[in-house]
């Protein structure tokens, strides 16, 4: 039985991946919510400020934020993201036993469920859970262009910085799902261009008019008002960053950079470990049907990522952009299957040793982190 296990271990490796979650939940629960909690106490009350589209949501059912909502919103909002994840892959694959190891890879992977659990609170999943629904929802009316809109107008209210975050991934599923099967007819070209440069003139609104209109220190005494323990100061502590100006983020940026460039090799590394799954998602690529479509998702590839190295000059979260980034690689891998295909792909082989120890690896990988690995 243990070779049978060794050859073909991947039932194990799920579940070790579901006890890795549940380690790395009970460990956050324990660490302060810093920058979630704040989140939850900022809304509209002096007008349009960034940032404050969840705590504005909260003020509608609660005039006082106990700490523990960090917790159950960020619990429920992993929960439905794992839903739809699993909805999609089953739409798009099917859970087989040959389609468990690239569950795995991308499930499993730390830069996915696991490191979302270790940011619970904060806002990368909801650009996350977004595009899946994008990703599950048909596509063939203007309707699936408006609806992308709604959800990109959402995120960046959320935080402007998922214009650069999950937007590029949002425009890429439209333009797969819906542009590439509906054609470029000028209403539908149209439409989709005043959509952005919707999106894009928020962004700008939030970046340069978004800041808070009156001092920090009544700032901060609004906030405390929200608190159920207003004892609780230590949790106040980032409240300068509706404060601060874009030129100060990227010169922090830049000043830590030489201390925190010394995660790039462990990143490299990361992402060599899911060779694999990369390997299978070139195939993809090449065995599309259409080359012009090849092109597009290939230009689509290089725009995402180019989106996530401006955000590493910007904000120096470096753990949590390349995570983000890998979650951006798997939903347009799902994109890209279910485009037309030129022939059937090979999928990830369930008892190779090579293949087998990569999967252990990153399945005992807990998570990546916030700004530096681990």
């Amino acid at each position: 039985m243990t070779a049978r296990i060794l050859q073909n271990p991947w039932r194990l490796l799920l579940a070790i991946n579901a006890a890795m979650i549940v380690g790395v939940f009970v460990h956050k629960i324990q660490l302060p919510p810093y920058v979630p909690y704040i989140h939850l106490l900022v809304d509209y009350h002096f007008g349009f400020i960034k940032r404050a589209l969840i705590g504005a949501i909260v003020a509608l059912f609660t005039d006082k934020v106990p700490v523990w909502l960090v917790y159950a919103l960020g619990g429920v909002t992993w929960l439905v993201t794992l839903g739809l994840y699993a909805k999609l892959f089953q739409k798009t694959f099917g859970f087989t036993a040959k389609t468990l190891p690239l569950f795995v890879f991308i499930a499993g992977s730390p830069f996915f469920l696991k490191n979302f659990m270790h940011t619970l609170g904060h806002f990368d999943i909801y650009g996350c859970a977004l595009a899946i629904i994008l990703l599950l929802m048909p596509a063939r009316s203007l309707l699936f262009v408006a609806t992308a809109a709604l959800f990109s107008i959402v995120l960046v209210l959320i935080h402007h910085i998922h214009l650069l975050m999950y937007v590029p991934t949002i425009i890429t599923v439209v333009v797969t799902r819906h542009y590439l099967a509906d054609g470029l007819k000028r209403r539908n070209v149209a439409f989709g261009l005043v959509a952005l440069a919707t999106v894009v003139a928020l962004f700008f609104a939030a970046q340069f008019l978004g800041t808070m209109p009156i001092p920090e220190a009544d700032f901060v005494a609004y906030l405390t008002t929200r608190m159920v323990d207003p004892s609780r100061a230590d949790l106040l502590q980032f409240s300068y960053i509706w404060y601060q100006p874009l030129a100060k983020e990227i010169s922090d940026t830049w000043g830590r950079l030489p201390h925190n460039s010394l995660g790039i090799p462990v990143f490299a590394l990361l992402i060599w470990l899911h060779t694999p799954l990369w390997r299978f998602f070139a195939n993809l690529i090449s065995g599309l049907a259409n080359e012009a479509h090849r092109r597009l998702v290939i230009a689509a590839l290089i725009g995402v990522s180019l989106a996530y190295l401006v955000m590493f000059a910007m904000v120096f979260d470096y753990s949590r952009w390349i995570s983000n980034w890998a979650v951006c690689m798997f939903l347009i891998l799902h994109a890209v299957k279910m485009l037309p295909a030129s022939k059937e792909m090979l999928l990830i082989p369930a008892e190779d040793q090579k293949t087998n120890i990569f999967g252990l690896i990153i399945t005992l990988i807990p998570r990546v982190g916030i700004v530096r690995p681990f």
